[in-house]
């Protein structure tokens, strides 16, 4: 294990010197956390002057917030609805980090929504005409929830060149309680899972050129990889680089944590002024939403503020010579195509997140990842097989923050294996890489990818 000065670290896990420590330890360069509990995805980045600290705070408090239902005000936390998913952000991203599927086929969808979508006449994807962008399975009295679904698994049996077996779960979805009609047989749908959210304004602060230096759109050098960058327009009418979301079909924070609240819990901002209700929902529609952005202006900005300092937790292990064998493992088997460790910010209007050296494991580009992963629903320039490479820093830190070890867009990798084994399309190879090691060189594997 890497030992770490306490004058470092300092009295809140923060590292004061980069010079003092292995920079592979610094996922998140001068952002970087030393904490491995609990709160390790919930830390204002190490580098973040003392008095942002209120900023920071003030952003969580919105964060964490549980909306009401009430007559909407510029200056209170009302406004919740009329339809919703849950009513705070902390509510799927629980202490900040990543939600899971649900338990069982009748419980709630409580950290985990359903996009939905048609085609448009020129065949672009759009929102579903009676229910939205998303199905949302809560209401506020006197208005009728959408729906709600169900997830159940089938089995998939499988075996490793060593003869080990294996099994993987294929989810199953049911639309039922449907309260404004069936949906249309051209509706596509994707199952969401919240993702957790530290790092995210290291991501946002990498530079377009950067990120687009990694896109191989037509496979030039023949490698099989073919990385593609989502283009998005924003809601001034811009097109922009797609950065967040499963397939990076959201520009910016201030666009994610907007489209959220409007999405998830019912409530406008200047970025989205109307509740997410169509002509359909009649009963929606005939509630007031108090003629005025519920979400200020000073809370979008606290909280985006809060969305772009969330700390990366330090890398742990790199003594360790399992982890250190699963690393070499992991770049022979070409993961590093897709998951490149390495990445630099640029400027950045936090300045502290600027020029930054960063360790994230993505290059935060779409890549075609198979029939068996596809959701068969294009999002933006994204179409139905393709996925933006996930981060990976923190992903070892998951269970000790949210209790549970599931993977994948929509919850389906029960741990790191089985994530893998779902890879496809352009990383079916270095799946088959994974497949043909050995059970001791898999545990390795699988250990590095946890240390991050």
């Amino acid at each position: 294990m890497v030992t770490f000065s306490l004058i470092a670290i300092g009295v809140h896990g923060r590292n004061r010197s980069e010079g003092m420590t292995d920079h592979r330890a610094l996922s998140g360069g001068g952002t970087t956390v030393f904490v491995t509990n609990k709160h390790a995805f919930g830390k204002s980045a190490a580098n973040l002057p003392i008095e942002s600290l209120r900023d920071f705070a003030f952003g969580n408090s919105v964060f964490n917030s549980q909306w009401v239902i009430a007559p909407a005000s510029v200056e209170s936390l009302d406004g919740l609805g009329p339809l919703f998913n849950r009513p705070s952000c902390a509510a799927c991203h629980v202490r900040d980090g990543r939600g899971r599927p649900p338990k069982s086929p009748e419980a709630p969808m409580m950290s985990m929504l359903v996009r939905l979508s048609v085609r448009d006449d020129d065949g672009k994807p759009v929102a579903d005409p009676v229910y939205g962008g998303q199905l949302q399975d809560r209401a506020i009295p006197g208005v009728d929830p959408e729906g709600h679904v169900s997830v159940s698994y089938d089995e998939e049996p499988g075996e490793f060149v060593d003869g080990t077996t294996y099994t993987l779960l294929r989810p199953r979805y049911e639309f039922r309680d449907l309260a404004y009609g069936e949906l249309g047989e051209d509706t596509m749908f994707s199952p969401r899972v919240a993702p957790a959210i530290h790092g995210l304004g290291l991501l946002e602060a990498v530079a377009e050129e950067t990120v687009l230096a990694g896109a191989d759109p037509d496979d030039g050098d023949g490698d099989g990889i073919s990385g593609r960058a989502n283009y998005v327009t924003n809601s001034s009418g811009t097109r922009m680089l797609g950065r967040f979301g499963w397939k990076a079909s959201v520009p910016t924070l201030r666009h994610q944590a907007a489209g959220a609240a409007n999405g998830d819990i019912g409530i406008t901002s200047s970025v989205f002024a109307e509740d997410e209700v169509t002509p359909a929902q009649a009963a929606g529609v005939s509630v007031p939403n108090g003629g005025a952005p519920e979400l200020s202006e000073k809370q979008l900005d606290k909280l985006e503020f809060y969305l772009r300092t969330l700390a990366v937790p330090a890398r742990r292990q790199l003594d360790d010579s399992r982890v250190q064998l699963g690393e070499r493992l992991f770049e022979s088997a070409q993961c590093t195509a897709c998951h490149m460790p390495d990445l630099t910010t640029g400027d950045h209007p936090v300045v502290q997140l600027a020029n930054q050296r960063i360790h994230p494991y993505t290059d935060m580009l779409l890549h075609d990842m198979g029939e068996k992963l596809a959701d068969n629903r294009p999002d933006h320039e994204a179409n139905g097989r393709e996925w933006r490479t996930p981060p990976l820093w923190g992903i070892g830190l998951q269970k000790v923050v949210n209790g549970h070890t599931f993977l994948l867009h929509d919850g389906r990798a029960r741990n790191v294996t089985e994530a893998i084994l779902w890879h496809g399309g352009e990383a079916a190879a270095s799946r088959d890489r994974f497949g043909a090691m050995s059970e001791s060189d898999r545990e390795a594997l699988r250990a590095f990818v946890e240390s991050l």
